[in-house]
């Protein structure tokens, strides 16, 4: 526990200067790689974690089987490892407390937890995301882990809630509130202007998190503009299982293996995973 409780030190230090960047993993393999690409501390995906297991995202995991992936993960590589819990597997704060200790006895010193209990759903009263914080904060000192770093993941503009001129005002009345219940950085995946994150990251009391990939403004852009942590949600695991896919369609179909160029060469590959 106490290379856990230094690990969780380390990941929340991660928030306190420049930017943290996150390519996030979906299993033990894709999760050494990243590490040993230099990655600080490794983030998981929970549609990357869920697809390796044939699912579709939304929760269609159970705890169990997350957390099973969790484990694998944390197990595999010697940075923090900051598990996706998606809503909590259940809307109770209880759900949510049970996850927060099942992570952690797997070995996550981290979560993120969204304030929408499924894709496309409404969201969580603030009240209701608090109170499902505080029991995330108290399950993780339950579990000896009080350092546990504990990133509120907010919907508002991914899902479209409300009006837009509205949204950047629900988004700051709401980390206000998550700030006050324990959460230690707010992630708002589906913003990516750079002049509404600047705003944002001027007055919100948490750093904050964008979810960035192909398209949108790059690292530096957006660390200029105050945002503290990026990730990329299930963009690795897409370009990798695309590569799987072209490989095989091309294989299938022309007989030829002009996908598989450009690979890591077996010997290199193996030896990531013998060190």
């Amino acid at each position: 526990m106490q290379n856990q409780k230094a690990k969780a030190d380390t990941l929340r230090a991660l928030h306190a200067d420049g930017v943290l960047v996150l390519p996030n993993a979906w299993d033990a393999g894709s999760a050494v790689l990243i590490a040993r690409a230099g990655a600080r501390a490794v983030a998981t995906t929970s549609g990357g974690v869920s697809w390796s297991l044939g699912r579709p995202d939304g929760e269609r995991l159970t705890r169990d089987e997350m957390v099973e992936q969790v484990r694998r993960i944390a197990a595999a590589v010697d940075v923090p490892v900051t598990a996706d819990v998606e809503g909590g597997y259940g809307p109770a704060p209880e759900d949510v407390a049970a996850t927060v200790e099942a992570v952690v006895a797997a070995g996550a010193v981290g979560v993120n937890l969204e304030d929408s209990g499924a894709p496309g759903g409404g969201l969580f009263g603030p009240e209701e995301q608090a109170a499902r914080l505080r029991a995330a904060r108290e399950a993780a000192a339950r579990a000896g882990l009080p350092e546990l770093v504990v990133n509120v993941r907010t919907d508002v503009f991914l899902f479209g809630i409300g009006a837009p001129e509205g949204r950047l005002d629900d988004v700051l009345a709401r980390a206000k509130v998550y700030a006050e219940a324990g959460a230690d950085s707010l992630f708002v995946p589906g913003l990516l202007d750079l002049d509404t994150l600047a705003v944002l990251a001027g007055r919100s009391p948490l750093p904050v998190n964008a979810m960035a990939g192909p398209g949108g403004p790059g690292v530096a852009a957006l660390a200029a503009a105050g945002v503290r942590r990026v990730s990329v949600g299930t963009a690795v695991t897409q370009a990798a299982y695309s590569a799987v896919h072209r490989a095989a369609v091309e294989l299938l179909t022309e007989g030829g293996y002009g996908a598989l160029e450009g690979a890591l060469d077996f010997g290199t590959l193996n030896g990531v995973f013998a060190d």
